[in-house]
């Protein structure tokens, strides 16, 4: 696939887009060019990506090898106790630095040709840089200083990292806002996660179905019958959603309604919404209060491909990777905290059975975006309608909204830099 360079990539000529944020095309999902170009103006482009968890690399030399788009990344704690990010990329030759997802090390040395790099992404050494027996070798202009891989601005916020290869993306609490900031300080401050498990899943379809799908606010008690049956999440419930001011994050919440009544509204419209089925252990269910407050489901996500949850005592980040233009990466990892009592970490280790790729809830999620990819296969041209909700990318009370979804195509033609139409 060929690379388009960073921010700098023209736009797509011939495609324009309606005005209206509800119409979205579906050759978006389909182009291969459009792909190449949201490789270079999103992933490269004034944005932050989520690359790990500061956990993860709590001792010198620990590294994490992860992605920026399709783009391979190392992450890295040095000696200094600080935090450095650079291309998993060996500027002699392009072979990976690192072959390992996680691990510890004093340096990185190339296995293609034995090029040598410190945990800041520094070339160090150059195997044969003088040849042999004074043949060979390197030119003597040839200097170390003026070749490595790329190196990204880095952030953390509440023991999430992040990176860009933009210097003109905005610090991460400007680019995120003071709601979604104070929603993530919510689940994540001041405790120390604790990797309990990792899943890494292949969806069938674009990356943005998949964004979409965590965006969409309203499809969860209808797709996922698993949770009206068991009464973890229903529109009627308390809660609403949050849409940063750009549009680009979101979070969707509800909480336990102690005042609620039997008439939801699900039955009036034949809508499934239990079943015969049973726990043969209903203690999966059994839960405690995760931050002192009634909220029960959180689904936080940060512009272009970041999600952080709370279903229950089930939290988890996923990282959402494009890496073809129907087939998307998606990596889970699932948090505890250093705090968690041994009854709390037992009831996590339950509800880890709700999320990831076969997960009572999320199971669901892994073949829908699928179905869609399939069902618009002959219709390029057309569009998908989002006017649940109205026509604007704002916060709302109400959960029964594509206010979020409208929110991400906000940003996403924005940076992407489509010609607006009007209808």
């Amino acid at each position: 696939m060929d690379r388009l360079d960073g921010p700098q990539a023209e736009p797509l000529s011939g495609r324009a887009w309606p005005a209206s944020l509800t119409q979205v095309p579906y050759w978006v999902f389909q182009d291969e060019a459009v792909l190449r170009t949201e490789l270079g103006r999103v992933f490269h482009g004034p944005y932050w990506s989520y690359l790990c968890l500061e956990a993860e690399l709590a001792e010198p030399g620990d590294f994490c090898a992860t992605f920026i788009g399709d783009q391979p990344v190392l992450v890295t704690r040095d000696v200094d106790g600080e935090l450095y990010a650079f291309e998993n990329r060996c500027a002699h030759r392009g072979a990976l630095i690192a072959m390992a997802e996680h691990g510890n090390a004093k340096d990185f040395t190339c296995v293609y040709h034995a090029w040598t790099y410190n945990l800041q992404g520094d070339l160090t050494a150059v195997a044969f840089q003088d040849g042999i027996g004074g043949a060979g070798g390197m030119p003597p202009e040839f200097c170390m200083e003026r070749h490595g891989p790329r190196k990204l601005r880095t952030a953390v916020l509440n023991g999430l990292v992040f990176g860009s290869l933009s210097n003109d993306v905005p610090p991460l609490q400007e680019y995120l806002g003071d709601e979604i900031v104070a929603r993530i300080e919510r689940l994540l401050g001041g405790r120390t996660p604790v990797v309990l498990g990792r899943f890494t899943q292949e969806l069938p379809n674009n990356w943005k179905l998949y964004v979409e799908n965590v965006k969409d606010s309203y499809h969860a008690s209808i797709l996922h019958l698993f949770f009206t049956t068991f009464g973890i999440n229903k529109l009627s419930q308390r809660g609403g959603i949050i849409v940063s001011e750009d549009g680009a994050h979101h979070v969707s919440w509800s909480a336990i309604d102690r005042s609620a009544t039997e008439d939801d509204g699900y039955r009036d419209q034949k809508i499934r919404s239990e079943s015969e089925y049973r726990l043969r252990d209903p203690s999966m269910l059994d839960g405690f209060s995760e931050v002192g407050d009634d909220t029960t489901l959180q689904i936080l996500s940060v512009f272009p491909g970041f999600v952080l949850q709370q279903i229950q005592n089930a939290v988890a980040v996923r990282q959402i990777l494009p890496i073809g233009v129907d087939r998307t990466r998606l990596n889970w990892t699932y948090l505890g905290f250093t705090d968690d009592t041994e009854a709390q970490r037992l009831v996590r280790l339950k509800q880890s059975n709700l999320v990831g790729p076969a997960g009572y809830v999320s199971m669901e999620d892994g073949c829908i975006g699928g179905f869609v990819q399939r069902g618009i296969a002959g219709a390029g041209d057309e569009f998908a309608t989002l006017q649940m909700g109205g026509s604007e990318a704002v916060s709302s009370s109400s959960r029964v909204t594509e206010a979020s979804v409208r929110g991400f195509w906000k940003a996403y033609r924005a940076g992407m830099g489509f010609t607006l139409e009007d209808a």
